[in-house]
């Protein structure tokens, strides 16, 4: 009996697997393409970009964090892991705010390696943690977008910005990062 209730249910199980994955390739490419654009506005709005992505051993980018809070916040978004412009892995952030907030934001943060040691040990983690399991210095902006170039030494160096250009005063400080092999969980 058993063999003919699977006999009947293979064509709807086969039909649901062809459609899940497709619906996984289309989120890795959704993600994959709000990825570039967010490196591409990157680069048109920050003078030193191009040379910093160029540098970099890996970059992080999270194209789309949204960011809600009342009193207590909390952020989430989800992107991928660039190694010599190609995606090696995709990535989900989130973090746990309190205090004064009122509000939403959409954001993008960009977390560039500028040491192969620094990837590594990034990539060698997942439940990778900033300002516990590693520290990103932030960089600031002055006029005219220019950056501050005094943090550029670190290993890990990090952008936040969102459609209007850099964003002053923020931090990476408790946002969590973990590998994700189906973004759509």
């Amino acid at each position: 009996m058993p063999s003919s209730v699977a006999r009947v249910l293979w064509p709807f199980v086969a039909i649901g697997l062809l459609l899940a994955g497709n619906a996984e390739a289309a989120r890795k490419e959704a993600i994959d393409a709000n990825v570039v654009a967010a490196l591409e506005s990157f680069k048109a709005k920050i003078p030193l970009a191009g040379e910093l992505m160029e540098k970099a051993s890996g970059i992080l980018v999270f194209p789309k964090v949204f960011k809600a809070g009342f009193v207590i916040g909390g952020a989430v978004g989800d992107g991928a892991l660039l190694v010599r412009g190609e995606t090696v892995q995709y990535y989900r952030t989130s973090s746990i705010s309190y205090g004064f907030q009122l509000g939403a934001q959409q954001r993008t943060e960009i977390v560039m390696f500028m040491s192969d040691d620094a990837l590594e040990r990034f990539r060698a983690g997942n439940g990778w943690q900033a300002g516990i399991d590693g520290s990103i210095a932030v960089i600031t902006f002055g006029a005219g977008n220019s950056i501050d170039t005094d943090n550029i030494k670190e290993p890990i160096i990090g952008f936040i910005f969102d459609d209007k250009g850099l964003m002053f005063d923020l931090s990476f400080k408790g946002s969590k990062y973990w590998k994700v092999d189906n973004p759509d969980l």
